[in-house]
């Protein structure tokens, strides 16, 4: 029955009729069965992932705000819709040309441009430089353009690094594509034609074209090869792809040489950009100017695939997204329900919104922040609830973060545990990857409710029948005795907690700037701040948030892989100059690291 009436709901979205309906009947009470019916439409395989920017993604918002509507919520925005472009894609463009004297070349077959290329033509001669690399550390050195000429030609050099089967290898933070595409521009390289050894990719295929989620491109035309293309290349040095590779990881060394090979390509990138949705619905309270916002992201990963985020990027499956984040959304949609019925009770207007495009950068919950609708120094703390749908019966525990950004959080909270089933694991770092962090950055209250990660996280095998419904009606009866304290508390006093950055660096960086970088990539050039730590080198150089470095000691920085492959090369204790953009005008900072 329950798979009848969701095929229905969607073939009436899908046909464009008067779109779906939250279904007639349901209780203002939170119970597991509503839970599952959310659930099982939002990661039903006819949502294919509920990507960004997709048909199957807009139903699912449509799904949400007519809950909101039918449970009496005020919908705000565009009827509940606040619109925003997101890049859905990046396509090869007709005018790619690859032509290497009389060999005849195919596009997707022979060459592909990388998603950040420039769109741009070059003819010129080829060098070879190894991996790529420019490293001085006091662990290894390793140059490889030690004594080489670049200046104007294309430079060729291997994906990946000499160590491609050691998950802890050293070189792993310098085999980004773009860090090495930066260590060409930076010798004057016109050009980069990436290649895949043997010890990387066995297959000689190319890789997809994949957005890599930062808006900014490079300079100068970027492509990858197979090898078949890069020994024709390499034809009159009597040298191939496979020996190559041999030497460098036999010698770990540089091994490289000039060519006298010309090629001449050009490189055309389509950026595709469509439209998406926050969601949001409210309960109004007319004697009141304060906002409690309750969220949590609803789209997720789509049909998976390299770049996507997915855990099995090799494999094209729908990505359901049941606990990550259809539980999410169920939750907050149920707790309206039950908030709307005892509004009567409610001492603020109390603000849910179901984020789009979380899993691309958090930009639906940026874009809210930056874009509120309505007061934003009037929101008194936010709620996120993102995967709470597998809370595990022999941990028992809800993880809860953000309890240090209010000094009421964590005794409210410990009142409240007493009467529930499961403890509750606290940290106080207001920051982290989901999006309550774009609420932190602007000095709000934030508390991030979840049951954890698991095996099948971010993998097809996030599905409904998977979650544990009890678990989770309890962990939104917790919620809602939370809610219900802070609405009648009196204002929360916001403190920073943590150093307000966003995880851990997987790169082995010696110093920091102490900033909150622009992880989803907004500037088209440069890479905006999105924060600044009391104390840290930026601030004491006088870095602002919405600062956009271009620049640092004089060498560009494009984006957030410029912006990690400088950091690479500085040096505890070392000055160092940053150029920012601020307000339209170019300044120029001194920061002590």
């Amino acid at each position: 029955m329950l798979r009848r009436i969701v095929l229905s709901l969607l073939v009436l979205a899908l046909l464009g009729g008067a779109g779906i309906r939250a279904q007639k009947g349901f209780q203002p009470e939170i119970t597991t069965h509503e839970l599952e019916t959310h659930i099982s439409f939002l990661a039903s395989d006819s949502l294919k992932g509920r990507k960004p920017g997709t048909p199957e993604g807009k139903v699912a918002a449509e799904y949400i705000r007519n809950q909101f509507k039918d449970y009496g919520l005020t919908l705000m925005g565009a009827n509940g819709f606040q619109n925003m472009q997101v890049v859905s894609d990046v396509k090869p463009g007709e005018a790619n040309r690859f032509k290497l004297g009389a060999f005849s070349t195919t596009l997707h077959e022979d060459f592909l441009p990388v998603s950040f290329s420039a769109n741009a033509s070059l003819t010129a001669e080829v060098v070879f430089a190894g991996y790529g690399f420019d490293i001085s550390t006091d662990t290894i050195t390793w140059n490889d353009y030690e004594g080489l000429d670049v200046d104007g030609k294309w430079v060729m050099a291997f994906r990946g690094d000499p160590e491609p089967d050691s998950m802890n290898s050293f070189y792993i933070p310098y085999a980004m594509e773009r860090s090495k595409v930066v260590n060409a521009e930076d010798r004057g390289a016109a050009g980069v034609l990436f290649v895949a050894p043997p010890g990387v990719e066995e297959e000689d295929t190319l890789p997809g074209m994949f957005y890599d989620k930062t808006a900014s491109k490079v300079d100068i035309p970027v492509m990858v090869i197979t090898r078949k293309m890069a020994n024709q290349i390499l034809s009159e040095t009597g040298k191939n792809i496979a020996g190559l590779e041999e030497t460098l990881r036999s010698n770990m060394q540089p091994a490289s040489f000039a060519l006298n090979q010309k090629v001449s390509a050009t490189a055309d990138v389509i950026t595709e950009k469509a439209q998406t949705q926050n969601v949001i619905g409210m309960i109004e309270h007319p004697q009141s100017n304060k906002y409690l916002v309750i969220g949590a992201h609803y789209d997720h990963l789509g049909m998976g695939g390299p770049s996507s985020g997915s855990r099995t990027p090799d494999t094209l499956a729908v990505h359901n997204g049941a606990d990550d984040n259809a539980s999410g959304v169920a939750g907050i949609i149920e707790l309206a329900g039950k908030l709307q019925a005892h509004r009567d009770k409610l001492e603020h207007n109390v603000v849910f919104i179901a984020f789009a495009a979380e899993e691309m950068g958090l930009l639906g919950s940026k874009y809210f922040a930056q874009n509120p609708l309505f007061p934003a120094e009037n929101i008194s703390a936010m709620l996120n609830f993102d995967m709470i749908g597998r809370l595990s019966q022999q941990s028992g525990g809800v993880s809860v973060g953000g309890v240090g950004t209010a000094k009421e959080f964590e005794p409210l909270l410990k009142e409240v545990e007493t009467n529930y089933p499961f403890s509750l694991q606290m940290t106080k770092d207001g920051y982290g990857p989901s999006d309550h962090a774009a609420f932190y950055t602007e000095d709000v209250p934030v508390l991030f409710i979840s049951t954890g990660a698991h095996d099948d996280y971010h993998t097809p095998r996030d599905d409904a029948d998977k979650l544990n419904y009890k678990g989770q009606k309890d962990v939104l009866d917790f919620s809602y005795d939370v809610i219900s304290e802070l609405l009648q508390a009196e204002a929360l006093t916001f403190q920073k907690s943590g150093e307000q950055t966003r995880g851990h660096q997987r790169t082995r960086l010696k110093v920091t700037f102490g900033i909150i970088p622009d992880y989803a990539g907004k500037s088209e050039k440069g890479m905006a701040v999105d924060g600044v730590r009391d104390g840290g080198p930026a601030a004491g150089g006088g870095m602002k948030k919405g600062d956009v470095i271009v620049a640092i000691d004089g060498k560009p920085v494009g984006d957030i892989y410029e912006y990690m492959h400088r950091l690479q090369n500085l040096e505890s204790g070392q000055r160092v100059s940053v150029d920012v953009m601020r307000n339209g005008e170019k300044k120029v900072l001194i920061l002590q690291l």
